[in-house]
């Protein structure tokens, strides 16, 4: 039997590299730029175009190569950063593996010049699918230069499922995020098709954290630090009013090193606990230094992942840290027993027996529920809905109640009981019904905003005076995904810049009060929203207008508003669930009852 076992083409093996290194645009330009920043780069600029389809290019001006190092930075693992295997435990540098460029030059065409400032003239390199092309002396400043062209085109599967040119280049924003955050002493520059995104210059940790995200941060921020002999932890943390519910603004760096680490994110949490809602996510931008020697860096090809010597050490240091730094800023209430504003209580000097309670006058005639309070008044949280006949309604839902519904499932008078704001319970035949009052509101907008954007036709109630409203990168990304959903919900607004826009109109169909923190909302939920994969744009939008107009917790219905949610929820296609998968309506049979009273 012959050998079957043979060893891979140098091209094979780097698409088989290039899988893991290289999964999209994005992961292009993190390692193009991480090279940079090892190069000692001051000044770094990113050229995308289409979203890194047709061109990724990334120039700085940091040490160069020579002739020889131009060529072989193209094997696989060859690479300046380490030369032994003790050098693992002392890395610095963003890069240390040798496989990012091999990883790039086999799925695009790159063209690579650079100059050292010692040499007189550059070199100039040009690589497809892992074979070299050419490579001749050419004239160019300091530095090097990378162009990344038509990537993937010689995987046409891969190229076919990247995603929209939006959420590709959020991506990229994303990894430019990470990279800038970590070195304020840089400056960087972000250019997409001849528009500019980000142009950083150099500044503290505060300015470029305010740089990359918006002036509307500095205020949000808090400072954290603490040294200890493990571990040395500063950066910023956010206020818990501003926390969001999607991610976006957290980020962990350990040796200017970014990382993902689930456990010391769950330290966080732990030290905003009891001040922040369990949905949402506090921001943070955190900075740990500690001998490269305690930490493990090897762990995958991204290099995004760490192991640590003592990680349940440097969990409590992390959040006693951050628990410090809150109420530091009096965001933790605590208590004063030294304070002496007490109200003082005269004490009578002679004993004049017991007082006489004051005398109770009571109405016979006053009854809290005439009047006004039989029907909803302007503030009803249902607008004028048109009531169908009910009657057997309950025939929808014998599996809830696991038992064939009468057409008479109520008393002659329905009665509808809020309790703790939060669920109206009415009973039916079989028990009581219980309905999750916002999930159901939710339900309800949730049909009626799809069918304003199937109709292709809302009414929008023009604003008196335009409000303008900065995005931040990614968000803008986001907002020039569903830009045509959003205006067939009834928004108006026009992009007065890259980041920036300016709202001239909102729904009127939805009481908004202030359409910029709406807006706000909408394209938070719209990113935490999950659909199926069936599902379109217009129902992930539809879903998460539904979620930021709905009704929250806590607020008191009156009889006729609990009437009008009840009937235009039975009036639904779907009522049972809400747009998010998440049940509306739950019977307690009276069988359940009967078990709990025993």
């Amino acid at each position: 039997m012959p050998d079957i076992i043979k060893l891979l083409p140098d091209s094979v093996a780097n698409q088989i590299a290039a899988g893991e290194v290289i999964q999209r645009p994005a992961s292009v330009v993190k390692e193009l730029m991480e090279n940079s920043v090892d190069a000692l780069a001051e000044n770094i600029k990113v050229i995308i175009k289409d979203s890194g389809r047709t061109l990724i290019q990334v120039i700085d001006d940091g040490t160069g190569m020579s002739e020889t190092d131009a060529r072989l930075a193209f094997e696989r693992h060859a690479t300046s950063k380490i030369s032994s295997a003790l050098d693992l435990f002392a890395i610095r540098t963003k890069g240390f593996r040798g496989e990012a460029l091999a990883s790039i030059a086999a799925v695009a065409m790159v063209e690579l010049r650079t100059r050292r400032k010692e040499d007189d003239s550059g070199t100039l390199i040009t690589i497809s699918a892992s074979k070299v092309e050419s490579q001749e002396p050419c004239s160019c400043q300091p530095g090097s230069g990378f162009s990344v062209k038509n990537l993937f085109f010689n995987i046409p599967a891969r190229r076919k499922f990247l995603k929209s040119d939006n959420t590709e280049m959020r991506h990229i924003i994303t990894e430019f995020q990470k990279i800038v955050l970590a070195h304020p002493g840089i400056r960087f520059s972000l250019i997409h098709n001849d528009n500019e995104i980000y142009n950083l210059g150099t500044g503290n940790l505060r300015q470029r954290v305010i740089g990359v995200f918006g002036r509307q941060i500095n205020n949000d921020l808090i400072n954290l630090e603490t040294s200890t002999t493990l571990i040395s932890i500063r950066g910023f943390i956010g206020k818990p009013e501003n926390a969001r519910r999607t991610y976006g603004e957290q980020f962990f760096f350990v040796n200017n090193r970014f990382m993902k680490h689930p456990y010391f994110h769950k330290a966080v949490l732990e030290a905003y606990k009891n001040i922040l809602p369990p949905e949402v996510i506090p921001s943070y931008f955190i900075f740990m230094e500690i001998d490269p020697a305690a930490i493990d860096i090897n762990i995958h090809p991204t290099k995004t992942e760490i192991k640590f010597e003592d990680e349940r050490a440097i969990w409590q240091i992390l959040m006693a840290s951050v628990r410090e730094a809150l109420g530091r800023f009096n965001i933790v209430p605590s208590l004063d027993f030294e304070n002496e504003s007490f109200v003082d209580i005269p004490v009578s000097s002679s004993f004049r027996g017991i007082p006489s309670p004051p005398p109770i006058e009571i109405n016979p005639e006053y009854d809290p529920f005439a009047g006004e309070y039989d029907r909803p008044g302007e503030n009803s949280i249902i607008e004028k809905f048109e009531r169908e006949n009910t009657k057997g309604w309950e025939r929808l839902y014998t599996a809830l109640e696991r038992e064939e519904a009468d057409s008479e499932p109520f008393e002659t008078e329905r009665k509808i009981f809020q309790i703790k704001g939060r669920y109206l319970v009415c009973p039916v035949k079989s028990g009581l019904m219980i309905i999750d009052q916002k999930r159901a509101h939710e339900r309800i907008l949730y049909e009626k905003f799809l069918e304003y954007s199937n109709r292709s036709r809302t009414v929008t109630q023009a604003e008196l005076y335009p409000v303008e409203m900065e995005l931040n990168p990614s968000d803008a990304c986001v907002l020039k995904d569903i830009e045509t959903e959003i205006r067939l919900l009834g928004f108006g607004f026009h992009f007065s810049g890259t980041n920036s826009i300016v709202i001239t109109g909102r729904p009127a169909e939805v009481g908004v009060t202030d359409p910029k923190m709406m807006l706000s909302i909408l394209l938070e939920e719209y990113k935490t929203t999950e659909s199926e994969p069936s599902s379109g744009i217009r129902e992930k939008v539809s879903a998460a207008m539904a979620s930021a107009s709905a009704i929250s917790y806590g607020r008191i219905l009156q009889k006729g508003e609990m009437e009008d949610l009840f009937d235009a929820l039975f009036s639904c296609k779907s009522p049972n669930y809400s747009p998010k998968g998440k049940a509306v309506i739950s019977i307690l049979t009276l069988e359940e009852i009967d078990k709990r009273l025993r």
